[in-house]
């Protein structure tokens, strides 16, 4: 199974569907991974998923796990922190986030700076790499519950852009460098 992703235009329009419903495309995890997105699904009503999460976190050295519900009544300010995790911003720590119930969306930029939004709902688990611009909004159901993953103590910083002089920004851009330059060696 693969997320739904698809490219979106640049807007200032309000952040959700149905702003940008039915995508003419739908783009693979090749395209996904090509931008370092990693990209699972777990079914979190199985037993047999915790197994997998648990191999999932060892292989990541995912060492702290704990829990946001975002919707209205399950955090103070909603609306505000809603608007907030709009604002296009990156972290110097991957991003994990497992999905166990509701849904939303990540946008992220690919290598040519356009907008991929990534639609995740019930026992989708993604991976933003270090330094990737992103943002996320809720879909129309106005709630989800994620389970967060950190490698060490959790790191909550988010650097708006831009912040392309940030070494973990840097370190993302040279490695989609890398990455296109190994790429293009393969023809």
């Amino acid at each position: 199974m693969a997320p739904e992703a698809w490219l979106i235009e640049e807007s200032a329009e309000d952040q959700r569907p149905p702003n940008h419903r039915n995508p003419k495309e739908f783009l693979s995890l090749d395209k996904l991974a090509e931008i370092g997105v990693v990209y699972w699904h777990l079914d979190p009503k199985k037993p047999e998923s915790e197994e997998e999460l648990k191999k999932i976190r060892e292989a990541g050295g995912y060492s702290y796990m704990d829990f946001l519900e975002l919707g209205p009544g399950k955090v103070e300010n909603y609306e505000e922190k809603l608007k907030n995790f709009y604002i296009e911003h990156m972290h110097s720590d991957e991003e994990i986030r497992y999905c166990l119930e509701g849904g939303g969306y990540f946008d992220v930029r690919d290598k040519g700076d356009s907008w991929i939004r990534i639609r995740i709902k019930e026992g989708d688990m993604i991976v933003l790499p270090a330094g990737i611009y992103h943002r996320f909004t809720l879909d129309t159901s106005n709630y989800v519950k994620l389970m967060r993953l950190f490698i060490g103590e959790p790191v909550w910083t988010a650097y708006n852009r831009p912040q392309d002089d940030h070494p973990a920004r840097k370190d993302y851009v040279n490695s989609l460098m890398k990455h296109s330059e190994v790429s293009l060696g393969a023809y």
